[in-house]
């Protein structure tokens, strides 16, 4: 009986150690460059027209206004919701040296999800000049990341792998400090 002889040792480990110990707990690897696959993602406009329109808010579009990442490009402490949610490109990878994961977006825009435990507080005075921080864990096979942009908004950010690894899938719940309803957004990117 092979297969009773390979888990004696598995199972020896979770007993001593607990289930971290074994193979099958590891961390999924989501490093890598990614591009997104826009047939499998929601439309951004879209989303934040629908996050509009549940505040009360009146859409104004026209036939011929047919721009792409219309609603792209307000203020830069708003930045970063425009990085996550339009831009096509994302490069992670692991920063040893800082606890965290680097995400780089286009236009080598970059920011660190630190992934130490750390928190980060913000006087209510400087809360419209503080800096983007991101704080990020695993909860089993997913990546979760809870985002403070500068703007004094929130945003939650699930990652995890589909299709042996050669996608990466990504839930978004946004918040502007400006908004009255989330945007939620579903992203999926291949693996180049």
């Amino acid at each position: 009986m092979p297969t009773r002889h390979r888990l004696i040792p598995c199972l020896t480990l979770v007993l001593l150690f607990g289930l971290s110990s074994c193979a099958f707990a590891q961390t999924p690897d989501i490093t890598g460059v990614w591009s997104i696959n826009a047939a499998l993602s929601d439309n951004t406009d879209k989303r934040v027209e629908a996050a509009l329109r549940a505040a009360g808010e009146k859409i104004q579009s026209s036939w011929f206004d047919r721009r792409k990442d219309r609603y792209r490009g307000g203020p830069a402490e708003q930045e970063l919701y425009d990085r996550m949610s339009y831009d096509s490109t994302l490069r992670i990878s692991l920063d040893a040296d800082a606890d965290a994961y680097d995400f780089t977006y286009a236009d080598a825009f970059s920011r660190l999800v630190y992934t130490d435990n750390r928190s980060h507080s913000v006087s209510l005075n400087a809360l419209d000049t503080a800096a983007d921080f991101s704080l990020g864990h695993w909860e089993g096979e997913v990546f979760k990341v809870e985002a403070h942009p500068r703007d004094g908004g929130y945003a939650e950010e699930s990652y995890r792998l589909s299709n042996g690894g050669k996608q990466l899938h990504v839930e978004l719940y946004i918040l502007p400090r400006a908004f009255r309803e989330a945007i939620t957004l579903k992203r999926v990117y291949d693996k180049q």
